[in-house]
């Protein structure tokens, strides 16, 4: 009987063990992207064009801008090191299924047509499509005035869909910036860009353009995984949600726009 009590108990000391050493695992492998294979062991890799300022671009060789920052913080409230990379706008959804990085946290909007190829996560800010013409330009007053205009727009976005509905004179770009600046030495009658994108370049680069009308449309700004990772964007919604209720999110934001992009 004196041995069958030492079996018993035995067994259950190896039940317990091995129960805690389930509940560990489970923490480390929700640390580690849940069921998703990182790309880079205990890190985040996330990509964006690092073209786009001042949400993402290099400065001294090191990538940074609002992006970076919002990313860097995510991938440390799910226990991961942050490891932001590039990739072109153009290849960036594909860059994603071929698994090169683990998400994209590059400013992308996320429409019908894109989230029948990835996942979105709830947005991490808010903004929208908005026309700029040259600071002296009193022709354009809204969009009803750009048919036949030239536009310029980055290419691949959905801002040349929108584009090529007031107009038949449509240029794409590889960034924003060089549209902004062709538009500012008058070789553009308008561009069509993100708001805080345009803003940014009158205030901080010093172009000499304006934003006539109203926002063509509101774009919620996700977070992008591969296609199912549910697990992954479950963690990345926490953790923006967490950014948000303990004043972070709103810091980061002030540094880069004086103001809170998520309102």
């Amino acid at each position: 009987m004196k041995k069958f009590a030492f079996l018993l108990a035995a067994m259950m000391l190896i039940l317990s063990a091995c129960g805690t050493e389930k509940t560990d695992g489970e923490k480390a492998e929700k640390a580690n992207g849940g069921k998703h294979e990182l790309v880079k062991k205990g890190a985040l890799t996330f990509s964006m064009t690092g073209q786009y300022p001042p949400l993402n671009f290099k400065k001294d060789d090191k990538l940074t801008g609002f992006d970076v920052e919002i990313g860097t913080e995510i991938a440390k409230r799910i226990g991961l090191e942050a490891n932001p990379v590039t990739n072109p706008w153009e290849t960036i959804i594909q860059g994603l299924k071929a698994k090169k990085y683990d998400a994209i946290i590059g400013s992308m909007t996320a429409t019908p047509e894109r989230d029948k190829q990835v996942d979105f996560t709830n947005p991490y800010y808010l903004s929208g499509a908005q026309i700029f013409v040259a600071e002296g330009n009193t022709d354009i007053q809204s969009k009803d005035d750009l048919k036949g205009k030239s536009i310029g727009v980055i290419q691949a976005s959905t801002w040349k869909d929108m584009a090529e509905e007031l107009s038949d004179q449509v240029k794409g770009y590889p960034t924003d910036v060089n549209a902004l600046q062709d538009l500012e030495l008058g070789r553009l009658d308008a561009v069509i860009t993100d708001k805080i994108v345009g803003v940014s370049a009158q205030n901080e680069k010093g172009l000499k353009i304006k934003e006539i009308g109203d926002l063509l449309n509101e774009d919620r700004v996700s977070v992008a995984v591969a296609e199912g990772n549910k697990e992954l964007a479950d963690q990345i919604n926490e953790a923006i949600q967490s950014m948000i209720d303990d004043g972070t999110y709103e810091k980061i934001s002030m540094k880069w726009f004086n103001t809170n992009i998520m309102e």
